[in-house]
């Protein structure tokens, strides 16, 4: 039993961010703990795919010339690709919590709240 909680690890936590970015996103009012729900929903994106991409015994495909011809098969190296996508996809994410970030201060500047149903009932009026 505690083998196969292990063995699933990623992927339950995985679920249980995916579950607390909703949340924060869709429960919430405040707009900062929506951002924040907002990150924590990618990380859980961003830990599935690196999980996901994980062999067992596998190794870095650059360290091919180090074990010779003999080792050229595809199937005991790490695919890069997702990787790569997921450190594009943090940068991604960093620079739109950032702008978000900062929108909120302006909305907060000019409205003096960042409730969302207070800002919704003052842009009726």
């Amino acid at each position: 039993m505690i083998e196969d909680f292990a063995a699933r690890f990623p992927y339950i936590a995985t679920a249980i961010l995916l579950v607390i970015g909703l949340y924060g996103m869709m429960g919430k009012r405040s707009l900062v703990k929506q951002v924040i729900g907002l990150t924590i929903f990618q990380s859980a994106v961003i830990l599935f795919f690196i999980s996901g991409s994980l062999l067992e015994g596998a190794t870095l495909p650059i360290l091919h010339g180090v074990h010779g011809p003999e080792h050229a098969d595809p199937d005991d190296f790490v695919n890069p690709l997702p990787h790569v996508l997921m450190l594009t996809a943090i940068v991604v994410g960093v620079g739109i919590t950032g702008v978000a970030l900062s929108f909120l201060i302006s909305i907060y500047r000019e409205f003096g709240t960042l409730d969302e149903r207070e800002l919704l009932d003052e842009m009726r009026k």
